[in-house]
């Protein structure tokens, strides 16, 4: 599933094109404020929605800092001002496309599907990068990056990992857990998933792997 950040100070709009996103599958944290935005920048979600005018920090602002994060980044950019302005300026600070309000939420589904499916291809496909708290989880190169530094994880804590990213902020128990990474072949004892996720943690000290004392684990995702 692909994480859009979605930035819109009117509360209406904001849950509005929220509810359009998620029905079209994807996850989707929305802010209403660029200051809240710019702090979870480091989260890298796969593509950014921004609207221009904001109560703090702008649209601009927000995109040069995204950009200098990770140069790679896709954002859409909306705004309701000097139309051709906005969208020459935002074409030159590194946006991909550019809506200008007011416009119906459908559009910017069609936006975002297209311009999702050119860069990571089809939406039901798994992207091979995962972005969580700032690490880049690869899937190709079963590696897990902090910017430029490599994390060694053992086979099994990738495989750990990957299963907390797809069911994140969702419950999960040890035997779950045992039957999907170990396999159902597996007979030894369930306090190697303890011991794993102990090692995870020591090692991706920004992940919030929750303990749910008498049932599992969660992997907790703010948004």
């Amino acid at each position: 599933m692909y994480t859009v950040h979605l930035v819109e100070d009117e509360d209406k709009l904001n849950h509005l094109l929220k509810i359009y996103l998620e029905k079209e599958g994807y996850c989707v944290v929305s802010f209403h404020d660029g200051e809240s935005a710019m702090q979870a920048i480091a989260k890298q979600p796969e593509l950014w929605i921004l609207d221009i005018m904001l109560p703090d920090i702008d649209g601009y602002q927000l995109i040069k800092a995204i950009k200098e994060s990770n140069p790679l980044t896709p954002v859409i950019f909306m705004s309701a001002r000097n139309q051709e302005l906005d969208r020459v300026v935002g074409l030159e600070l590194g946006s991909d496309d550019y809506l200008s309000k007011p416009f119906l939420p459908r559009e910017l589904v069609i936006r975002t599907n297209n311009l999702m499916q050119r860069l990571y291809g089809s939406k039901d496909e798994v992207p091979s990068v995962a972005h969580l708290e700032g690490y880049a989880v690869d899937r190709k190169q079963r590696a897990v990056f902090d910017g430029t530094l490599k994390i060694v994880l053992t086979n099994k804590e990738f495989v750990l990992l990957l299963y907390f990213i797809e069911n994140r902020n969702t419950v999960v128990t040890r035997e779950q857990i045992l039957e999907k990474v170990w396999g159902d072949n597996y007979f030894g004892s369930d306090r190697v998933v303890d011991d794993t996720i102990r090692r995870l943690r020591k090692k991706l000290p920004r992940i919030n792997i929750e303990t749910i004392y008498g049932f599992g684990y969660k992997l907790e995702v703010s948004g």
